[in-house]
């Protein structure tokens, strides 16, 4: 593998459009929304979920040539995998799937959140963060950290055309991380911004807390922008 030596992402970015993107829990509404997204964008996109039918029928709702599978053929059969589930069952998951995802890009896009009566908060996993957890779970996949604070509800609105928002990436190799650069540039509006090594994931993921917090006081859809990049 090759160290990140700059957080700057290379112009231009890598080719990523024959990627057969994998989305783990693409059933749920952040999956699902990511597999509109890529998939309006041009790309082939595989929705996995536990169970098969479930994820077929996902897939036919959304069209756009998605298809559904269960979670072991989706993770064999993609180039790169977005890792969607809730986080109660992140770590099963992902145990589950070890051979699968060898060799893989693995996306991580977990929140480790709890909610009580004040809102959302951030937890903090064994290993720091979800996507540490993930990197400890898959010692033989490429694993990297992105697209936390894209709003569900965006995602989804047909209507909306672009996602005015940055995608901060993490990771600890270059060639992976400006590939997932590049798969969020796939999606009109969006923008892909190198943040970090996976040790740093841990505020990036636990930020979502501050975002929900944000979106109920301001009744909001809220992304984030970073300047002078």
């Amino acid at each position: 593998m090759t160290s990140l030596d700059s957080a700057t992402s290379p112009t231009p970015g890598p080719d990523v459009t024959e990627l057969v993107v994998g989305v783990l829990g693409g059933t749920g509404d952040q999956g699902r929304g990511l597999a509109y997204r890529l998939a309006k964008a041009g790309q082939q996109v595989i929705i996995g979920s536990r169970n098969a039918e479930r994820a077929e029928a996902a897939a036919a709702e959304l069209g756009l040539g998605v298809r559904g599978a269960d979670n072991a053929t989706t993770a064999r059969e993609s180039d790169l995998v977005i890792v969607a589930v809730p986080w109660d069952g992140h770590g099963e998951t992902l145990a589950s799937l070890r051979a699968e995802l060898a060799g893989k890009i693995v996306v991580d896009c977990v929140n480790p959140l709890g909610f009580d009566k004040q809102g959302a908060y951030a937890l903090k996993p064994e290993e720091g963060s979800a996507a540490q957890q993930a990197a400890a779970l898959l010692p033989e996949s490429r694993v990297t950290a992105a697209f936390h604070h894209l709003s569900a509800v965006l995602l989804q609105d047909h209507a909306i055309e672009t996602i005015d928002t940055d995608v901060l990436v993490l990771g600890d190799e270059r060639a992976a991380t400006d590939l997932v650069q590049a798969l969020a540039e796939r999606i009109p509006g969006m923008r892909g911004v190198f943040a970090g090594r996976l040790r740093n994931a841990h505020q990036v993921e636990s930020l979502v807390a501050n975002l929900i917090s944000v979106n109920r006081r301001y009744k909001a859809h809220a992304g984030l922008r970073i300047t002078d990049v």
